[in-house]
């Protein structure tokens, strides 16, 4: 049995910010944790791979599963707001590489020579993305929307839409009842936290 990480392993590893109830898989991968936030109720699963690179930072919202093998990476900051699902295998890249033949590529080449693009990429509220896509820089995955499996997600959505395929294309709009659950989850956040 693998586990996760204990809370008072998770202080010691001196994220930017770290919430409560956080899940983070021991094999899963963070490198420069001082760039990556982390709010409430979190679960990242197993071999994840967390790398904010440069100046960027990682930015993980309250009520948001990291299913298994997810990878993110990039110059430029991801943030995924509040009551997101990641499915397995997704990975984000705020950064890419020149393929015009233009420059040079690659983490061994001097940074000079390489014509990398950066974007921040930004998973809003209540997002859904299904298990192996990809989301390219620059995207910005409006509230509710659900992205299909298998997808290439190289442009934003529109809010409370279902899109899928490659490229991700609309299929459909999406439901809004989960904004009622939503309201339930933080009613009863409340009564918890009642003196």
């Amino acid at each position: 049995m693998i586990g996760y990480y204990s809370e008072v392993e998770l202080e010691k590893m001196n994220f930017l910010s770290l919430g409560r109830n956080v899940k983070i898989s021991k094999t899963s991968q963070l490198y420069n944790i001082e760039r990556i936030s982390i709010g409430d109720n979190v679960r990242i699963d197993n071999f994840c791979t967390i790398v904010p690179s440069g100046d960027a930072k990682i930015i993980i919202g309250n009520y948001v599963q990291i299913c298994a093998y997810n990878f993110m990476n990039g110059q430029a900051n991801i943030t995924i707001e509040d009551y997101c699902s990641i499915g397995n295998f997704t990975q984000f890249f705020s950064s890419m590489d020149d393929f015009s033949g233009e420059h040079l590529s690659g983490a061994v080449v001097p940074r000079a020579l390489i014509g990398t693009f950066s974007k921040e990429i930004l998973v809003k509220k209540h997002a859904l993305i299904a298990p192996s896509c990809i989301i390219l820089p620059g995207v910005t995955i409006e509230t509710g929307t659900a992205i299909g499996a298998l997808s290439l997600v190289k442009e934003s959505t529109k809010e409370f839409s279902i899109y899928a395929g490659v490229p991700a294309k609309f299929i459909k709009t999406r439901s809004k009842k989960l904004l009622e659950l939503e309201r339930k989850i933080n009613l009863s956040n409340r009564k918890i936290f009642t003196y």
